[in-house]
């Protein structure tokens, strides 16, 4: 990924201002959707800007930080086209790649540190999707989305 939207609420400012850091020096232009301060906010209003961007081509990918990843990469999912993944570690991450093909990447600043978010951003980024008999799965999961009966 090349081109990636970033956004937190307030508990996960400070971890953003260093991931955004990380990721700049490997060459990715992130886009950053907010918040902008630790002032108190709700995580609703970054996930879905993030989760547009992800959805209108604007960028490849989103990295959301909130203090669990939980909420934040809920609201995202609630967007058609968004498999958000929330992460504790780096092999979850990875094979959410592979497997899954997500396209947003959720963890909390209460959960893991700085060390440990870069090790999950990283194997996140390396991971490609695999296909094959994965995208039967990606592709049933993509058709949950289309309005029922």
């Amino acid at each position: 990924m090349k081109k990636i939207a970033f956004g937190c609420d307030h508990v996960g400012f400070l971890l953003k201002a260093e991931i955004v850091a990380h990721l700049e020096d490997k060459g990715i232009e992130v886009i950053d959707k907010g918040t902008w301060s630790g002032e108190r906010t709700d995580y609703p209003l970054y996930a879905s800007a993030v989760a547009q961007a992800v959805v209108s081509g604007e960028v490849e990918g989103g990295i959301l930080i909130c203090g669990t990843g939980v909420g934040i990469s809920i609201t995202a999912n609630k967007f058609p086209g968004i498999r958000a993944v929330v992460c504790s570690e780096p092999y979850s991450a990875l094979l959410s790649r592979q497997h899954n093909n997500t396209n947003v990447l959720a963890f909390g600043s209460r959960v893991v540190g700085l060390d440990l978010a870069k090790m999950i951003v990283d194997a996140w980024l390396s991971g490609q999707f695999e296909g094959g008999r994965h995208q039967a799965r990606v592709e049933a999961i993509d058709a949950l989305e289309s309005p029922r009966i």
